[in-house]
């Protein structure tokens, strides 16, 4: 079992909608640290999600794809963050994300999400690893530097402030919707 910021307590290979609400989602995010903390400051997977979504906004993508890049990563609230090179070998692990995924997405996004909202939403995520890694560690990942429109160093704040801009984003886009 575990127990969410909220007091909610489940377990967390059976996730059910009643387990998951935004606000436990918005801090946990705001804790958890990108890249397994090997960055040059303390940069957290909500920041992450939210220049995700600032990306998203700058090419013009509509407010549910928007939402969608700012929850792309919201199951690792629950479960944790995994690097991408073990999450292929631990199959168990995406499987248990996909059941996290399947709630999240229609309950929190929309239940009209499509093949194309989901690739445009890796796009965005792929370009922010690059740069992200670029910028936090001086690697660049892949040969072709995908292009930005944000800066990965904007709005880097504490995580109280990260929660915060997370939450209001969240309100903001589904208002959208």
């Amino acid at each position: 079992m575990i127990s969410t910021i909220s007091h909610i307590r489940f377990d967390p290979a059976s996730p059910s909608r009643d387990d998951l609400n935004i606000e436990d989602i918005a801090h946990a995010l705001s804790l958890i640290t990108r890249a397994n903390g090997h960055f040059d400051c303390f940069y957290s997977v909500a920041c992450h999600c939210i220049n995700c979504a600032k990306e998203a906004k700058s090419r013009g993508y509509t407010a549910r794809v928007q939402l969608l890049c700012l929850l792309h990563d919201a199951a690792e609230a629950y479960i944790g963050d995994m690097t991408r090179p073990l999450k292929k070998k631990m199959p168990v692990f995406s499987e248990i994300e996909k059941k996290y995924q399947d709630i999240i997405f229609p309950a929190f996004v929309s239940e009209a999400l499509t093949e194309a909202d989901f690739e445009k939403a890796k796009n965005v995520d792929d370009c922010l690893l690059y740069h992200e890694f670029l910028t936090f560690n001086g690697e660049a990942l892949f040969e072709n530097a995908p292009k930005i429109n944000i800066s990965v160093r904007d709005g880097i704040t504490d995580f109280k402030q990260t929660k915060e801009e997370f939450l209001n984003l969240y309100k903001e886009l589904r208002d959208e919707l």
